[in-house]
């Protein structure tokens, strides 16, 4: 991403870096959020609600708030069956947890939480919830909770709700949760039934679920572990302090893999990271600044990978290209899935989302497969990956899921555990690295260079960029080509893609208003060069500031 480095990026954090967790866990309690402030209120955005504590963004209230409108939720569609609840390693994962279980006790809700001390993947919560509802309709199906603000800094929280479909819940689902936990917020949490800790945990709709156990056990049927284990090569795993920390020694003892894991370490401070490029600690498996405590072992593996917080996004190191980018790997997987599945049927889609490589698309016509392109968010592909007609959802913000080796669901929410175990699998199976792999896509499909800039961009000119019609942009050539398309909907499903995509023979731009920031954000990718590439994001500047001031 084009931006200013901090001068510290990709250096360890130092120690006015650090989080006082003490001091964030105070104001989780001490702080009442006031629901006159719009950064205040409750606001789902593509992943759920997420802030901190000492902005007044995710306190107890929010927590309380947002659990009681999804306990209403339930009862209105008739949902009965048990609540899975999952929770990162964020310091503010474990007092939200607690806030929510006195809330689903004081509702009656059977609630299915990890033994204490284990952290629970989001994947694994997406799978718990769809093993149980196999079979099941009506109100015995089960739904979910994760609490995680994914890769987000230290100090900040994060809380989703997974219908039981298992995937991320849609902007329907959301909107309603959003408006009722606001509204809960509004009336100081008249409404919201509560139980004291002890009294919930004690409660007989608190139970154990080994979330760890299912998991593990279930991954053979999505890897094929054996062919790793034959090729004798090298893996390599940093957990980055994040939820799957144990689940890694337990897929290496179970599958009989030679699997390094290069820290076990759990701390809310996450003082072990390299810091982004913007001076903060950020556990994003696909920042080169972050990833820095792997990168430098990279040679010391024949592939390693690491995951986010919440273990649903995934990075690739290898010793021939070093750390990928993640939509080359995604490529990669794409291709390899399509051509080494023989249990999936014929006529499964690719998804993608509309600001994902076209090399996707360009790999999906020359296997002869249907695209699935959408908008921006890992919901649109839950319904696809459940029902077996997308056999892969992919987005390039490193996300992705696939189905089983038979063609059966896994999970239908971002597996980085899954994603990463693969790049084992494809070294061992075709004896190249997937940087390797990469290059011999890009000499059948070409080379794309892509990058994304941010812009600044008041509230007003945000809501004006996710409501754009293709009548507001008024060039007819971009980057020295003809314009082939200008599309304000996603070409899967017609869905708003909340901006605009503009595409010419060898490129293509994309821009969209950030949910969180007061910027638009410009991606990018050319086919022929990063001249190209470079001339591509100024004209996509000028063409998006001209529609805005229009």
């Amino acid at each position: 991403m084009s931006s200013r480095l901090h001068p510290l990026a990709g250096k360890p954090a130092p120690a006015d870096a650090l989080l006082d967790l003490a001091a964030l866990n105070e104001a989780y309690y001490a702080r009442r959020p006031d629901p006159a402030n719009a950064d205040q209120r409750v606001a789902f955005g593509t992943s759920g609600h997420r802030g901190s504590a000492l902005d007044g963004s995710f306190n107890e209230w929010h927590v309380l708030a947002i659990t009681q409108a999804i306990v209403d939720h339930r009862k209105q569609q008739g949902i009965a069956g048990p609540l899975f609840v999952g929770a990162d390693t964020h310091a503010l994962s474990a007092p939200a947890v607690t806030s929510a279980l006195e809330v689903l006790a004081a509702n009656g809700v059977d609630v299915m939480l990890a033994p204490a001390g284990q952290f629970t993947p989001t994947p694994a919560v997406s799978l718990a919830i769809l093993e149980y509802n196999v079979g099941k309709t009506g109100s015995a199906r089960a739904d979910g909770i994760v609490v995680t603000p994914s890769h987000n800094p230290p100090r900040d929280g994060g809380f989703k709700y997974n219908p039981p479909n298992g995937g991320p819940a849609d902007t329907d689902i959301t909107s309603g949760i959003q408006k009722d936990a606001n509204a809960y917020l509004e009336r100081q949490l008249q409404g919201v039934h509560r139980l004291d800790i002890e009294r919930a945990k004690a409660a007989s709709t608190t139970h154990v679920h080994d979330y760890l156990a299912q998991y593990v056990a279930a991954l053979e049927h999505v890897i094929d572990f054996d062919v790793i284990r034959a090729s004798g090569i090298r893996l390599g795993v940093d957990p980055l302090g994040g939820a799957g920390v144990a689940y890694w020694p337990a897929i290496a003892e179970r599958y009989q893999l030679p699997l390094t894991v290069v820290s076990d370490v759990v701390d809310g401070r996450f003082p072990f990271m390299t810091l982004d490029w913007d001076g903060k600690i950020r556990m994003d498996p696909s920042s080169p600044y972050a990833m820095q405590r792997l990168t430098q072992l990279g040679d010391k593996f024949d592939v390693a990978f690491a995951c986010d917080t919440d273990h649903d996004r995934h990075g690739i190191v290898t010793p021939t290209g070093g750390l990928m980018q993640p939509n080359n790997y995604l490529s990669v997987v794409a291709d390899y899935l399509f051509r080494q599945r023989p249990g999936w049927a014929s006529g499964r889609g690719m998804g993608k989302t509309v600001v994902t490589t076209a090399l996707i698309e360009r790999i999906a016509k020359g296997l002869g497969v249907p695209l699935f392109d959408t908008p921006v968010g890992f919901k649109w592909f839950a319904p696809g990956l459940q029902d077996g007609t997308l056999g892969l959802g992919c987005e390039e913000s490193a996300g992705a899921s696939f189905l089983r080796r038979d063609g059966r669901v896994w999970t239908t929410d971002k597996d980085g555990i899954a994603a990463a175990l693969l790049a084992g699998e494809i070294t061992a199976r075709t004896g190249s690295d997937p940087s390797v792999y990469f290059n011999q896509l890009t000499a059948t499909y070409g080379r794309p260079h892509s990058d994304r800039i941010d812009s600044a961009a008041t509230r007003e000119q945000k809501a004006r960029l996710s409501k754009l019609s293709p009548a507001d942009v008024t060039a007819t050539s971009l980057a020295g080509e003809p314009i082939t398309a200008i599309l304000t909907q996603a070409p899967a499903n017609g869905a708003a893609i909340g901006g605009v995509k503009v595409t010419t023979a060898n490129g293509w731009f994309a821009a969209r208003p950030s949910g969180t920031e007061d910027i638009y954000k410009v991606y990018a990718e050319s086919f022929n060069d990063e001249a190209h590439l470079q001339r591509l994001l100024q004209e996509a500047q000028d063409i998006v500031n001209t529609a805005l001031k229009a």
